[in-house]
């Protein structure tokens, strides 16, 4: 049970990091200090911080999308996978739900947990984003946690691939690249972040089950560890 509750944990810190940093200092919020670039780097360092503080745990997918990669490779079981998700979601609400508490009354006008959503008519284009974006930061993961990756480095490469990743996509969708991240904010949102959540379910899976697809197909590795 240590390794899902530490799945739990670390995907519960990246929500309340990550979507506080759009919520309290983001751009247009009531303290608008960091922008886009530094709500970038707010989920960046959090997966980098969660990755080397429990990633002897579990392996620190705190990713329903990473953990359907590493599943796909071959790396896990379908047991561990489910449960991994379930309380990755678990945790997302956890994290959603200490921030919506917080940002409750801080006066920002557009998210008090910084739900994904897009623009009325974008619903193709934000699917594309989500799709692309998500299977290029699995691929990066299954990358350099392979047998012959750079394992010392992972959580850093990890980290500074999934804010390259929200550099590009936050003017598209908020980023989400991570169903659990969307979960669950748009459950204290409500209104349109529930109506679109199907999109940021549906298009990173199909970004990471493309991911492990042609992971499998490029790696000569033979033994594949566990991520």
């Amino acid at each position: 049970m240590k390794k899902y509750f530490a799945e739990m944990i670390g995907t519960g810190v990246l929500v309340l990091m990550g979507c506080g940093a759009a919520v309290f200092a983001g751009a247009g919020q009531p303290f608008d200090s960091v922008g886009t670039l530094g709500v970038a780097f707010a989920f960046g360092l959090s997966v980098v911080a969660m990755a080397y503080g429990i990633g002897s745990i579990s392996g620190c997918h705190i990713n329903p999308a990473i953990t359907l990669g590493v599943f796909l490779s071959g790396r896990m079981s379908g047991k561990d996978a489910a449960l991994y998700m379930v309380f990755q979601v678990i945790g997302a609400i956890i994290g959603s739900s200490i921030l919506w508490f917080l940002a409750k009354d801080s006066g920002s006008t557009t998210t008090l947990t910084g739900a994904n959503g897009f623009a009325d008519g974008q619903a193709t284009v934000a699917f594309v984003a989500e799709t692309v974006f998500t299977f290029i930061f699995v691929l990066v993961v299954l990358g350099v946690t392979a047998k012959n990756g750079l394992n010392s480095f992972a959580g850093l490469a990890i980290g500074l691939a999934l804010v390259l990743v929200h550099i590009v996509c936050i003017p598209i969708t908020g980023t989400s690249v991570n169903p659990a991240r969307s979960i669950g904010p748009a459950l204290f949102e409500g209104g349109a972040a529930l109506r679109q959540l199907w999109l940021f379910i549906v298009a990173p899976f199909l970004g990471a089950a493309i991911a492990a697809f042609v992971w499998k197909g490029i790696t000569v590795e033979k033994d594949i560890t566990a991520a």
